[in-house]
């Protein structure tokens, strides 16, 4: 990828001293990742309390969850290629405007879908957001500060997801359902002011410059995305007809985009991109790390009920601290960044992250519940060092004209190895189990899937360290004398 601009160094020198300014600027931006994790995470703990509310089953209410996350997954590299064509600026103001307004429509919905439509407008707004957001680190602080930046977003992301559970059913409990949706307005507002304050006007290119939009790109990569995530999710666990179909109109969808991106004027993503090691080896690296993690999500709970015999107001406890410790060490992870390189920060968060892994494979069946934690102590810190260095190792240097779409790209590598976590892996989890239900489940049979299922996710974690060294080879050798990148 192209070196940073003079330009934007120079205006990152010059606002230098506005200390001010740029604190307002990264508080907008915490706030607008707060509110796109919460906005999953908070929704997932009112499905039971909505399907009596609206008389509907539990696969008609999963929808709510759903429509937010396929929003996000299918246009969340659509949405980061418009902030670089029209300006970053207008269009997260917009985003922000966008999903404040999509949750006042949630809690005033009146039926199940219509609050199934508001939440997939909340989740366009969320998407930009999502998107927009590592853009602007780009062009708000110095490229010695990017790391701590990145690893602040990432802690703001992991309060979200830790806060979600808890501050909802507070919230249903004592207000009603609704709650869960009218508390982000008004952080949606503030969001929003500090956004229209702080953030720094969009610059616009000359005209004979500026490229255009691709519709068609963005359409087939949109449907694209949809029939993957629909294939991975549908059927809660079962893999049937329609999920395979849905499959195979996914990788059709790929054949078809890539050839409209190579004859399209101005492509959604150049192709040529993908040549570059650093580019998509972090882009592999965080489908195949983020799968991994999900893993934990989806076996976890399955283990400490049936396994270890723990109440559910105990695995609740237990669960909750991964994205503790993830908010903890968030901060921290992007300082070392700073101080250290991020590619090399990358291949220790990944050996961290093997260790942790290893420790799931191993120490539950030694020592049981504190073995299970101990082990998420050590694997979740590694996950903060993978995820604050790899997109500080992909956004530090990338042109300015393409920081929407690859953010975009990087969030959409992180949402498809949830996506396919949760599906795959727990499909491995079942198996492994050698049982049809696994809430019927022996102990020793739920315990037995657990060790095979994080062997493999140990499997995916080296594999992400072989990628991790091999691009850092092939980098390498690219900036050699002699060779033209």
């Amino acid at each position: 990828m192209k070196p940073i601009s003079a330009e934007r160094d120079q205006a990152v020198a010059g606002n230098a001293p506005r200390v001010p300014s740029v604190r307002g600027a990264l508080a907008s931006l915490s706030l607008s990742m707060l509110l796109s994790s919460l906005g999953t995470s908070i929704a997932n703990v009112g499905l039971p309390t909505l399907a009596q509310a609206f008389n509907a089953s539990f696969q008609e209410v999963q929808w709510i969850v759903l429509a937010y996350l396929l929003a996000i997954t299918t246009l969340i590299v659509s949405v980061g290629r418009l902030g670089d064509i029209t300006g970053r600026r207008r269009l997260l103001l917009a985003g922000i405007f966008l999903f404040t307004l999509a949750s006042a429509l949630c809690s005033f919905a009146p039926t199940l879908w219509l609050l199934i439509a508001a939440r997939t407008l909340q989740g366009l707004g969320a998407a930009i957001m999502m998107a927009l957001t590592m853009a602007f680190v780009g062009e708000t602080v110095s490229k010695a500060k990017t790391g701590s930046a990145m690893g602040l977003l990432g802690t703001m992301s992991a309060i979200g997801t830790a806060l979600g559970p808890s501050l909802g059913g507070v919230l249903i409990a004592g207000l009603g359902w609704q709650a869960i949706f009218l508390i982000t307005v008004p952080l949606g507002i503030l969001t929003l002011l500090l956004a229209h304050r702080y953030l720094p006007a969009d610059r616009q290119a000359p005209k004979p410059e500026r490229a255009g939009f691709d519709p068609l790109g963005t359409l087939l990569l949109a449907l694209t995305l949809a029939a993957y995530a629909l294939a991975m999710t549908i059927g809660r666990g079962s893999f049937g007809p329609l999920n395979m179909a849905l499959l195979v109109a996914a990788a059709f969808g790929v054949g078809l985009f890539v050839l409209a991106e190579a004859r399209a004027a101005s492509p959604l993503i150049r192709v040529a991109m993908f040549r570059d090691p650093v580019l998509s080896g972090s882009l592999a690296m965080s489908a195949l790390v983020s799968t991994v993690m999900m893993a934990t999500l989806v076996v976890g709970p399955f283990y400490l009920s049936h396994a270890l015999g723990l109440n559910l107001a105990l695995v609740g406890v237990v669960m909750s601290i991964g994205p503790i410790i993830s908010a903890l060490s968030g901060v921290p992870a992007g300082r070392m960044v700073d101080r250290l390189s991020a590619p090399f920060v990358v291949i220790v968060g990944l050996i961290v992250m093997a260790a942790g892994t290893c420790a799931l494979f191993v120490l539950p069946t030694m020592l049981g519940i504190a073995g299970y934690m101990a082990a998420i102590v050590v694997l979740t810190p590694g996950y903060q060092l993978f995820q604050a260095a790899n997109n500080t190792a992909v956004m530090m240097d990338v042109h300015a004209d393409q920081r929407g779409v690859i953010s975009g790209m990087l969030n959409l590598s992180r949402n498809l190895g949830l996506i396919t976590g949760a599906s795959a892996l727990g499909a491995v989890f079942v198996l492994a189990s050698a049982t049809i239900d696994i809430t019927t489940a022996s102990p020793e049979a739920v315990a037995s899937g657990m060790r095979i299922t994080f062997a493999v996710a140990l499997a995916l974690i080296a594999a992400a360290l072989v990628i991790a060294l091999g691009s850092r080879v092939l980098a390498t050798r690219s900036t050699l004398p002699g060779n033209v990148s």
